[in-house]
């Protein structure tokens, strides 16, 4: 049995341009999975429709083998969601809003008071329970929308760009915590423009544009498709020199930095550059992916697509 699985699924605007085209997509319970795509691909509808926030013309929804066309309320029970946009209110203490979270499924609010004193807790917010949103920090405001969403403790949590406006601080915090929960159990979905995130959290990911799926699969494997990745060495040799030294073996470009770059291929792998540098007693001191290789990949799919 799957956490979600998604079979055909088409939305068709009013004025009959498809947003989704046939989306077919099964994600694992416990994974953390990506859903990755440009502005305008279909991220938000697929999760809009998943939630039943919008109307779908076609296509099956099942959410842990419970049929969201046939049995609604009990599917969406195991749901929670972190839309996009904040959509609570602002002026309404932050316990309340929580607690108010809990009461739309059903739990007694000594129970809700407990759970919610636990996610706020968990996400540093304990110390401002009783202050207004409006007078939180947007990061304060995205750890809120999390601990909302989590109150009624749902087997599967969907974060629609979660890190939108959050600063490196708060978004590696947040990274901690959704790893702590998946590991825990909690399935997730995340839709993110930061590849790295996706890269950093999940091991599956779908790549969506134009409302299809144009490439799905384990991050690994996605990222071993690239096809050329440039890697950044910091050697023991003057880099100057070293150019001379591998030019009969590899093509080196030396950085501003003190250091070498190498274009790794599937002719010149990795593997292959260190018997280079092994054969010419060169000590690598560090090395490192100069780019993000999953947003090498994800661009190359949507120009191919």
């Amino acid at each position: 049995m799957n956490a979600l699985e998604v079979f055909d699924l088409r939305k068709t605007y009013s004025n009959k341009l498809e947003a989704l085209k046939g989306i077919d997509l099964q994600v694992k319970p416990g994974e953390f999975f990506a859903l990755l795509g440009p502005n305008g691909a279909g991220k938000s509808t697929l999760i809009s429709i998943i939630t039943s926030l919008t109307n779908k013309t076609s296509g099956h929804i099942n959410i842990f083998g419970v049929s969201l066309e046939q049995n609604p309320r009990e599917a969406k029970r195991h749901i929670g969601l972190v839309p996009q946009e904040f959509n609570f209110n602002v002026f309404e203490p932050v316990i309340e809003i929580v607690i108010n979270q809990a009461g739309y499924y059903g739990i007694e609010r000594g129970i809700a008071y407990i759970l919610a004193e636990k996610y706020l807790k968990q996400l540093d917010l304990w110390d401002k329970r009783r202050e207004i949103p409006r007078r939180l920090s947007g990061g304060m405001k995205r750890r809120l929308m999390i601990v909302r969403a989590l109150v009624h403790e749902p087997r599967l949590l969907i974060l629609d760009e979660p890190s939108a406006g959050v600063d490196t601080e708060i978004r590696r915090s947040m990274w901690e915590f959704l790893k702590e929960i998946n590991l825990r159990g909690t399935t997730i979905i995340l839709t993110t423009h930061y590849l790295e995130e996706a890269e950093a959290l999940c091991k599956r990911v779908a790549i969506i544009d134009k409302g299809k799926i144009v490439e799905q699969g384990n991050v690994s494997e996605l990222i071993a498709k690239a096809e050329v990745q440039q890697f950044v060495f910091d050697v023991s040799t003057n880099p100057g020199k070293l150019a001379d030294i591998l030019k009969d073996d590899l093509k080196v470009f030396v950085t501003n930095d003190n250091q070498i770059e190498i274009d790794i291929t599937e002719t010149t792998t990795l593997r292959y550059v260190f018997e280079i540098f092994s054969r010419h007693n060169i000590e690598i001191r560090s090395m490192k992916s100069k780019y993000n290789r999953l947003e090498e990949l994800f661009l190359n799919l949507v120009k191919k697509h």
